[in-house]
């Protein structure tokens, strides 16, 4: 009973993950069919399998799925331009070939004798049966099996691995970049006012022109007005420069 009812749960979160448009709710139906495939693996006397399902896949796997679709954003969607020429071809050639695979494996279980795990398990349980299935008799294609997975990681490096063809831009480069375009070097002032200095003893304007007093230390405030304090200022004192941008700010709103 419990073999059909997680074998109902994990086909409908398979086909649910087919149609989702965002990837993060595929990801976490894929969770859910891994998970359904653990308690499927456990309720056929596999406990082994269903820890690594659980451990590896699930744990590991999916999760680095999760952190990439985090990295490049939830609300991405994919691009329905076709980048390779017969790709949809192949694609529904590999569908047509999955689905006879699949036709064939449930007449197989259907009209076939399960076999069960009792005699593959042995007396020692799943996990001893197991290795030593996997490094005696299948030992070589287990070997090679992982040499085609690091082959394809190696492959994937390389094919990522961009030749940087300039040398990289240092600090002060950057910093060049910024005073040569013009544009103001510094952090932007916050939304609501307008800052025309960047000294702290400068108070910020409102959108209706007037001086914010609120932006300024109260303590910075009560120190005595000196020309000399600000040579940027072209020899005026702080109040005339308030002045003038009070007049700039109210001549750009008209």
């Amino acid at each position: 009973m419990l073999f059909w009812i997680m074998a109902i749960v994990s086909v409908a979160a398979a086909s649910s993950m087919i149609f989702m448009r965002k990837a993060v709710y595929s990801a976490l139906l894929l969770a859910t069919v891994m998970l359904s495939l653990a308690v499927l693996y456990a309720s056929l006397e596999a406990p082994f399998l269903a820890f690594v399902q659980v451990i590896v896949y699930t744990g590991a796997v999916l999760m680095l799925f999760l952190f990439v679709l985090m990295l490049v954003g939830v609300s991405s969607t994919d691009s329905l331009v076709e980048t390779i020429s017969g790709q949809r071809f192949w694609s529904l050639v590999a569908g047509a070939g999955f689905m006879g695979l699949l036709v064939f494996g449930i007449g197989n279980t259907t009209f076939g004798h399960a076999a069960g795990l009792k005699d593959a398990n042995g007396a020692k349980g799943n996990a001893y049966s197991l290795a030593l299935k996997i490094f005696g008799k299948y030992v070589f294609a287990f070997e090679v099996t992982s040499a085609l997975l690091i082959t394809a990681a190696l492959g994937a490096m390389v094919l990522a691995h961009k030749e940087r063809t300039s040398p990289k831009a240092t600090q002060r480069d950057l910093s060049e970049q910024r005073f040569k375009s013009g544009a103001h070097p510094g952090n932007l002032p916050s939304s609501g006012t307008y800052a025309r200095h960047n000294a702290v003893d400068m108070p910020a304007l409102l959108p209706d022109g007037s001086a914010s007093e609120l932006s300024l230390n109260p303590y910075i405030s009560r120190r005595e007005q000196d020309v000399d304090r600000h040579p940027d200022l072209d020899g005026k004192t702080e109040i005339q420069a308030i002045a003038e941008d009070v007049e700039a700010v109210q001549e750009a709103q008209k």
